[in-house]
């Protein structure tokens, strides 16, 4: 068994910038100071610089713990990079949209093996939005104290550098054209891969129900053995503080503009039912720590992101629109808020 740290994911990114030469646009967003060390945050991007064109973004390592997220975009990009190499179709699918990567979003935490950032703040609990409902106690967000888990930070702070980074990289590359999408790595919940959508701050859905609801049944008939649950965040529990609420939240001012957070949350726990001796070590808790299980992971992933990126892509042939929009958002109101939908067919008139 192996537990990959900090440093080997930087050398692998080292390594992507080397290989890739002028494919791919690098630079440093902020760099991040704990323990003596200074940890750079990078963000990577390939393709079609315009505004207009659709985009997609792929996050990794926003808890220190999870190091196979950060595996998980790693792997991706290195893939984009050999294949660009060869793949004249690939290089048209550049030309017509944007692709970021932001692989470690919080290299101080995860150089320190903790889920918080160096400061004791839960990046994912950092942003400015309260729970609407009654959140979990703890788990969903708290201001009491940084030596305790799901720390938020202090009332009325600004957000941490490494949050505010990854806000900043959403507006400009993703937020600022008509159709993206974004995929946040993470992992340690459960014994099933689920596909997150918003929010997690209130059980109402959120305004682009039915373009997710289109997109899972798009995925659902290209990959028909797939076994990912899609599922609202608050199904599971509710948070205080969600990134990608916040920036979802921000688009709603600007009609027209359509933008699609997800969250891939790999289910750790299947790892340590196959390897119950990963209990023993923090991080088996949240990454397999066996090679060939890793690979697994890595190859499992792989149609999804690939997927994520031509859907993108090509979101003009599939977004939904009129009565295929209000029937989409008819079938997720009834797959994923039962209650919501009964009520709303109770208040339908009777013909």
């Amino acid at each position: 068994m192996r537990e990959r740290n900090e440093l080997t994911l930087l050398t692998d990114v080292e390594r992507i910038v080397a290989a890739a030469g002028t494919l791919l646009e690098h630079r440093v967003v902020c760099e991040i100071d704990t323990e003596g060390r200074r940890f750079p945050i990078h963000v990577l991007a390939l393709g079609n610089r315009d505004a207009g064109v659709p985009a997609v973004g792929f996050f990794g390592g926003v808890h220190g713990l999870e190091r196979v997220g950060s595996d998980v975009v790693l792997s991706h990009l290195h893939g984009l990079v050999m294949q660009l190499r060869w793949d004249r179709i690939l290089h048209r699918q550049l030309e017509a949209m944007r692709m970021v990567f932001m692989p470690i979003v919080n290299p101080g935490g995860m150089w320190r093996g903790t889920r918080a950032n160096p400061n004791g703040v839960d990046l994912m609990r950092n942003a400015p939005v309260e729970a609407i409902e009654r959140p979990l106690f703890l788990a969903g967000g708290q201001r009491i104290s940084a030596s305790l888990p799901w720390y938020r930070g202090a009332a009325g702070a600004s957000m941490e550098r490494e949050a505010a980074a990854l806000c900043r990289v959403a507006q400009e590359e993703l937020l600022s054209h008509p159709f993206s999408i974004a995929v946040d790595c993470h992992s340690g919940f459960g014994l099933h891969d689920r596909i997150w959508f918003p929010y997690a701050h209130t059980t109402t859905p959120f305004a682009h129900l039915a373009e997710v609801h289109c997109l899972k049944n798009l995925f659902d008939q290209s990959h028909a053995h797939h076994a990912y649950v899609f599922e609202p965040q608050s199904r599971q529990y509710l948070a205080h503080g969600d990134l990608w609420d916040h920036l979802h939240l921000s688009t709603l001012a600007q009609p027209g503009r359509i933008f699609l957070p997800l969250t891939l949350e790999m289910g750790s726990w299947i790892w340590v039912k196959k390897n119950p001796r990963q209990l023993l070590s923090r991080h088996g808790l949240f990454n397999p720590l066996i090679e060939h299980r890793l690979q697994r992971v890595l190859r499992r992933h792989n149609a999804w992101l690939e997927f994520v990126g031509r859907s993108a892509c090509s979101y003009r042939g599939w977004l939904p629109s009129g009565d295929v929009r209000n029937e989409h958002e008819r079938q997720a109101l009834a797959e994923w808020y039962p209650r919501r939908a009964k009520r709303r067919r109770a208040a339908m008139p009777v013909s």
